[in-house]
């Protein structure tokens, strides 16, 4: 399994699955991160924390907790 936060700069990956619960996982859907969805990195902070993504059309931030409970795949 491998997972947003673990994706390098300049790499499209597809959203496989959403883990979290509640609250946590309603506002990444809310974001416009939900299964099957293309994401770009864009850049990440020097100290990993947060990671700027495009998604969607747009670009978000997305702290280094809330990347790891966004499960990836490269895309084909």
């Amino acid at each position: 399994m491998k997972t947003l936060r673990e994706a390098k700069i300049g790499q499209t990956l597809k959203v496989v699955r959403l883990h979290g619960e509640g609250a946590i996982k309603r506002r990444l859907m809310d974001m416009g991160i939900t299964k099957g969805v293309e994401i770009y990195i864009r850049k990440v902070a020097p100290l990993g924390d947060p990671v700027e993504i495009t998604v969607r059309g747009y670009e978000l931030s997305v702290r280094k907790a809330d990347a790891e409970m966004i499960e990836v795949e490269e895309r084909a």
